[in-house]
């Protein structure tokens, strides 16, 4: 049922994946306030991340997840009516604020409802949720955008009052389940007694989930753009090219999760993952033509599949019911740094070294980082087996 509210609210993902381009077709944002804006965007996400966590811990992961909900599903109407660079800017801000309090209130939900011996699987359950309703979403966007974009913020604010609603009427009463003590699985369990920001290992390995979103997150920002300027694509083949996505980690996921999970350690996982999603944006140097495109958006998808949700299983291991939301809040603000960083970033390089030199760059940046987790990841789990 949790799975179940985060498909209804995923269903209206449609102001996310077009929004590059209704700021530069619609609003005639240039492509460096574009970036900006979605900096911006991420920089509340940053904020809403660090505020989810603290709020969870102190008052519960289920009013944050109804607050976040409610209140961010009114906000897309508002947004509707900022047409300049600075009020649209600021009301992405807020927006992002309000919304991305959801994640690490969320994933403490999913651990409080499951247990230890499938936390994993129960991720891939609420991520299969996820992706088959952002399959849904982004292909129903592409039609509606061309009628008009404010169809995609009216369906993405009632798909969001949708989700709080059904939340709170259907878990209002009810408990979670008791963690066990051990895992049965390849997977190390990690467990120190003390907070994320004293935890230097952990640190490391959100700057390293830094660099894979910044790398991933492209996906979101800049990729839209290519496929407009580049291909010159029309919203509906562009949302079915981002539906792909959902469609392939909705039918792949949770069979690859539970057929890999047990037989491949995690720092293979992720590294692996970390290196496929580099190896898409290459390919658009290689290869021309609309087919790369759905070639490169398929590998992307593998990528995420392999990485996701082995690297959001890490800080679940690593903390304990009383610090949980600060772990998965640290965790969560890592992928909004790379939400800051990686659209201005992209659209920088965009605009002095065009398309492939960004391209390039992901390629390094995700070379880097799959190293980085191929290196520190048994190290975790060597220092957990000493102490």
């Amino acid at each position: 049922m949790l799975a179940l509210v985060m498909f209804i609210n995923r269903c209206g993902a449609m102001v996310l994946p077009f929004l590059s381009v209704y700021l530069t077709e619609t609003l005639h944002f240039t492509v460096q306030q574009v970036g900006f804006t979605l900096s911006l965007f991420g920089l509340g996400s940053m904020f809403g991340s660090f505020l989810g966590g603290w709020l969870t811990d102190k008052f519960g992961h289920f009013w944050v997840q109804i607050i976040s909900l409610m209140l961010g599903g009114s906000f897309f109407f508002l947004l509707l009516t900022l047409k300049t660079f600075i009020s649209f800017a600021t009301g992405v801000f807020v927006l992002s604020l309000i919304t991305e309090c959801l994640r690490p209130a969320n994933s403490a939900s999913v651990s409080f409802y499951t247990n230890n011996t499938n936390i994993t699987r129960a991720f891939s359950l609420n991520r299969m949720a996820v992706n088959l309703g952002f399959s849904i979403g982004p292909a129903l966007g592409g039609l509606l955008a061309t009628y008009s974009f404010q169809w995609l913020f009216i369906a993405d604010g009632c798909s969001s009052l949708a989700a709080g609603l059904f939340f709170y009427f259907y878990f209002r009463h009810r408990s979670g389940r008791r963690a066990v003590s051990t895992i049965k699985s390849k997977a190390v369990v990690l467990a120190p007694n003390k907070l994320p920001y004293r935890d230097t290992k952990f640190i490391l390995y959100a700057l390293l989930s830094c660099c894979f979103g910044i790398v991933f997150f492209q996906f979101f920002s800049n990729l839209p753009l290519y496929y407009r300027q580049v291909y010159f694509l029309p919203g509906t083949t562009i949302g079915i090219l981002f539906a792909l996505n959902g469609l392939v980690v909705f039918s792949l996921e949770m069979v690859l999760v539970y057929l890999i999970g047990k037989r491949y350690q995690l720092t293979h996982l992720i590294s692996a993952g970390t290196l496929l999603a580099g190896f898409s944006f290459i390919l658009f140097i290689w290869f021309q033509g609309i087919w790369v495109l759905y070639l490169a958006m398929f590998i992307l998808s593998i990528a995420e599949i392999l990485a996701m949700p082995f690297m959001a299983t890490v800080p679940v291991l690593q903390s304990q019911s009383d610090n949980r939301g600060a772990y998965m809040g640290m965790f969560t603000l890592s992928y909004s740094v790379a939400f800051v960083v990686g659209p201005y970033l992209g659209s920088s390089l965009i605009t002095h070294f065009g398309f492939s030199g960004l391209w390039w760059f992901t390629g390094a940046l995700a070379s880097l980082a799959a190293l980085g987790f191929w290196r520190l990841v048994p190290m975790m789990e060597k220092a957990e087996k000493e102490h």
